[in-house]
């Protein structure tokens, strides 16, 4: 009989782990909302010390996570401008001189996770400077060569060296210096250009890391499907294709068909399920290189941020100055700070973005956030503009209903709402059967 008991016992925890539920992605990352610090021009001192003094700020903003753009020590060797690239790195393992000093980071990640961010950093493991220390403490099959054996670049990355991925030597020591930082205490990385290097080089160290690391975060500038499984290689990729298309239909060429398209497309053929997929109307390579998105995308700038924080599978990022709505491209290689963060109109509207974002679970990323369903009511005579992308998400009680105006021209959207919700920009109660007008590039976002 004790046998028997001890079988069905054994047999019961089996039933029980089958059973349990799989968690894809660390638990706080759901509902996060990513904010991307550009050191440099953070602050008139573009320090370490100069970021950490504006934590309230963000705080009161309500991001989640602050992705540092890097922060290592740079090459001086071919240094674009007078200060150079974040991305020529000359030392993994060392800060660069020019926001502080290691003890000044150390600083920075303890003040900020005392306020409770997570704090990424962002991980260049497709290239280094040409006077990284590997360069001559290494074989020179880590780095990629011609046929006289020089180190060779990418693009137009003149101040820059490939790293050789067919030597797995060259897997073993990124893995291990990702580790110094994790062993820091900080909180996951975002992988620069991840799509440059081998899927299998990703495929090999990432179920370490986040094995022995699980509460770890880890973002891929790609948007491959073999690099889009949180369970193997990264919990979020680039949703560049959509943030192509938003600013396609900011200029009129592209339309609401194309952005459901894609929608279908990114649910059925490029990404599991279970994946997040960041979603920005700007970022440092978008704001330096292709302009603002008040120069892309006009006055359809605030329309499409609203996309990115309610489409499916969204994970939103706000990059350094959109909060304060800044209309100017930073510049990549000197010195060019933002001098006043005074709160305005857009730090409000991405403040009640933020809140929305966190208190709605249907707007959750990843498999955990409501299907989207475009509305169709078919008691209406007239129905919405094909220029309207309207939809509600729903996760268990919760259910948000997202109308964009994604023209020039007013619009009449049909509605009707069993319940009273309120619209979250302006307060307004909404409830029964209603034609709502929506202005030119406009959007309303109705919740309880």
């Amino acid at each position: 009989m004790k046998k028997i008991l001890i079988v069905a016992a054994v047999a019961a925890m089996a039933a029980a782990c089958c059973h349990k539920a799989v968690r894809h992605h660390p638990e706080w990352t759901y509902d996060s909302v990513m904010y991307e610090v550009n050191v440099r021009q953070f602050s008139p001192e573009g320090t370490f010390k100069g970021v950490e003094a504006q934590l309230p700020r963000l705080k009161e903003l309500g991001v989640d996570i602050l992705w540092l753009m890097p922060m290592y020590e740079i090459g001086t060797v071919e240094r674009k401008g007078s200060l150079g690239s974040y991305y020529a790195i000359s030392d993994y393992l060392k800060v660069n001189p020019e926001f502080g000093t290691m003890q000044d980071f150390d600083e920075l990640l303890a003040a900020a996770h005392a306020q409770g961010f997570k704090v990424i950093l962002d991980w260049v493991a497709n290239q280094t400077a040409p006077d990284h220390i590997w360069m001559e403490g290494r074989p020179a099959e880590f780095y990629e060569r011609d046929s006289l054996g020089n180190a060779i670049w990418e693009y137009d990355w003149t101040d820059t060296r490939s790293l050789n991925y067919d030597n797995e030597a060259v897997w073993a020591a990124q893995d291990s210096c990702m580790r110094f930082w994790l062993d820091k205490g900080v909180d996951g990385f975002r992988c620069d250009a991840a799509g440059e290097m081998p899927a299998a080089f990703w495929q090999s160290v990432m179920p370490g890391l986040k094995a022995d690391y699980p509460e770890a975060y880890f973002l891929a500038e790609a948007e491959k499907p073999e690099l889009s499984d949180p369970d193997s290689t990264f919990d979020a990729t680039y949703a560049w294709e959509l943030h192509h298309i938003m600013n396609g239909v900011a200029q009129g060429k592209k339309t609401v068909a194309d952005i459901k398209d894609y929608l279908v497309r990114d649910e059925t053929e490029k990404t599991p399920p279970t994946a997040f997929r960041l979603s920005f109307t700007s970022n440092h390579d978008e704001n330096s290189w292709a302009g603002t998105e008040f120069e892309r995308m006009g006055p359809a700038a605030n329309a499409m941020a609203v996309l990115c924080f309610t489409l499916p599978k969204t994970q939103p990022l706000i990059y350094t100055g959109q909060e304060i709505g800044l209309d100017r491209r930073l510049a990549f290689f000197e010195k060019d700070p933002i001098t006043s963060w005074e709160a305005n109109s857009y730090t409000e509207f991405f403040k009640k973005l933020v809140d929305l974002k966190h208190n709605h679970p249907a707007l959750d990323a990843g498999e955990r956030g409501g299907k989207i369903e475009y509305l169709d009511p078919q008691e209406f005579d007239i129905p919405a503009p094909e220029s309207v992308l309207a939809f509600t998400r729903s996760a268990g009680k919760d259910k948000v209903y997202v109308i964009v105006n994604l023209s020039g021209e007013e619009a009449s959207v049909p509605v009707e709402l069993g319940e009273e919700y309120h619209d979250i920009f302006t307060g307004t109660p909404v409830v029964g059967s209603n034609y709502l007008p929506v202005g030119p590039w406009g959007y309303m976002v109705l919740a309880k």
